[in-house]
């Protein structure tokens, strides 16, 4: 059972659950995902403690009045989260923004983060990427109409109908933005995120000595096989993996990203030195 407790955060009520028992990793959510997400991404038998912030407006987490949104606001929360937690090292991780946020504290806290493990990533080294396009196309339309019409507007565009085409998996995440009871609130931080990045550069990834486990899948326009292998190649001796297309096959899908996860994280770090003193 997750323990669930709340953090403050000037304004924002963060939610903060920690899971299971062993090494730890911080390991983040996507862009309008929370900690369900990472439930389901996430090997819940892998043997580690698993901690992961909603972030602000996502999830039971309240927006706070901090203002632009941006990787800094996320990266800095889940650092307090860790130390809310007890972490003096911990392995970092993400689902596509999550990753971002990981490879960030990577890079800045070398110190606290002794591996990394980036599921999907989306962003590498610029902010806002084109794939992020249809995230800020889906957060301007709701920001300028309301959810029902700008909806209405979206499933019509040239965006939809290529998402429909070459990635549906993706489509349902962007139509999902759109449903959210919490729309027109949560489409300032979809504008905010999607116009950011981590603020890591090429020579930073270079300077990454730590193991590092990079995966992508294909059919994804959100999150491009691409970016992974950038990252991978950027990264010193980081393994690469690509995993079952979500959008042909979810469980399929799960079932290789958890097992490659798994692999790694028992391959490639030293656990013992991550469990408590």
């Amino acid at each position: 059972m997750a323990a669930v407790a709340t953090l403050l955060r000037d304004g924002a009520a963060l939610s903060m659950s920690d899971n299971g028992d062993g090494p730890a990793i911080v390991f983040q959510h996507g862009l309008g995902g929370g900690e369900a997400q990472v439930a389901q991404s996430f090997p819940a038998d892998a043997g580690f403690r698993r901690i992961t912030l909603e972030c602000r407006g996502h999830g039971a987490s309240t927006l706070g009045k901090g203002r632009p949104f941006s990787f800094d606001m996320f990266a800095n929360d889940v650092l307090a989260a860790a130390d809310e937690a007890g972490l003096r090292r911990f392995v970092a991780g993400g689902i596509s923004m999550g990753a971002a946020i990981a490879m960030r504290l990577a890079c800045r806290h070398p110190d606290r983060v002794t591996g990394l493990v980036l599921v999907r990533p989306a962003w590498t080294f610029d902010r806002a990427p084109a794939n992020m396009l249809p995230i800020a196309e889906v957060a301007s339309l709701i920001l300028d109409h309301g959810p029902e019409r700008a909806k209405a507007i979206f499933v019509e565009s040239q965006t939809a109908a290529r998402f429909k085409r070459e990635a549906p998996d993706n489509l349902a995440s962007l139509l999902g933005y759109f449903d959210r009871p919490d729309a027109a609130q949560f489409a300032e931080v979809l504008a905010d995120i999607a116009a950011d990045g981590p603020s890591v550069s090429v020579d930073d990834a270079a300077a990454v000595a730590m193991p590092v486990l990079v995966i992508g899948n294909a059919l994804d326009e959100v999150h491009p096989l691409s970016a992974a292998n950038t990252l991978a190649t950027a990264i010193p001796g980081a393994v690469v993996a690509e995993v079952f297309p979500k959008s042909l096959d979810g469980s399929r899908h799960f079932s290789e990203l958890h097992a490659q996860i798994t692999a790694f994280l028992h391959a490639h770090l030293n656990i013992r030195s991550l469990l408590p003193s």
